[in-house]
């Protein structure tokens, strides 16, 4: 029997692929979603009385974690896939070929790694905002200061070289691949934590406007989400995002501008 053709293996890869990463992404907003109805009584009861601001304890820092560690799921997997189906499409032809190859699971679990990290000073971030009484019970700026500023630096960081040099690398997988491609799953793990790293320069200071929209409110968490995306892979996607930090900047200002 005639061995299938490689283009009828690498649109399999890419179907299976693509179907674990969606699977991923679905389980990750599901689970958004849950706690967006848990937390409803909460914001239900805030129309009556303000509720008291309690310390946390260690059982309160967990679950922010997980909450942001799955929520980074949710958001940032979209935007890596061009990367991630490329390098399954590389790995596929290497084992066509009998040369070292390694499971794209390696280098999917690194990327993601560097997001749990990130989870981790975002949870801390919360924390000292929570502490400060500078967030309310639904996890949204109570201050007018806080927030545009985080504003207007976000808008700023959409103007800087670091954030171009970042995006560069996050638009353009192929060139990654072929100039840092490291062999064995060691290798893998290192370009997954190398990419992962430019993407948190690309987008950390998005995910902080979080903290003023509201860290739970789904429908600026979707709006995030595509925006990196957009940013990433439409054609015009460093203009949007050089428009959208001039907006950003502007939004701050006549925050600012309102005092308190």
């Amino acid at each position: 029997m005639l061995e299938r053709p490689l283009e009828t293996l690498l649109k399999q890869d890419r179907a299976v692929i693509l179907t674990g990463m969606a699977g991923v992404t679905a389980l990750a907003w599901a689970y958004m979603l849950y706690l967006a109805w848990a937390m409803r009584p909460m914001e239900m009861a805030m129309d009556q009385a303000m509720p008291r601001m309690q310390a946390w304890g260690p059982v309160e820092l967990l679950l922010t974690f997980v909450m942001w560690s799955i929520m980074m799921v949710a958001m940032m997997v979209p935007s890596a896939a061009p990367m991630i189906l490329l390098f399954a499409t590389i790995n596929r032809k290497r084992r066509q070929q009998d040369r070292p190859h390694v499971a794209t699971g390696i280098f999917l679990a690194a990327y993601l790694l560097v997001w749990t990290l990130f989870s981790v000073f975002a949870t801390l971030a919360q924390w000292g905002l929570h502490s400060a009484a500078l967030l309310s019970p639904m996890m949204v700026s109570t201050n007018h200061i806080l927030g545009g500023t985080l504003l207007i630096a976000a808008g700023v960081f959409q103007w800087t070289p670091l954030k171009h040099a970042c995006l560069a690398h996050c638009r353009a997988p192929f060139e990654f691949l072929m100039s840092d491609w490291r062999e064995g799953t060691g290798g893998a793990f290192v370009m997954g934590l190398k990419h992962g790293t430019y993407c948190l320069g690309c987008c950390w200071s998005l995910m902080a406007l979080l903290f003023v929209v509201g860290v739970m409110n789904l429908l600026w968490v979707a709006a995030i989400a595509l925006f990196v995306l957009v940013e990433k892979a439409a054609p015009g996607g460093p203009v949007i995002g050089r428009a959208t930090g001039a907006l950003l900047v502007v939004a701050g200002i006549t925050l600012l501008s309102q005092g308190g």
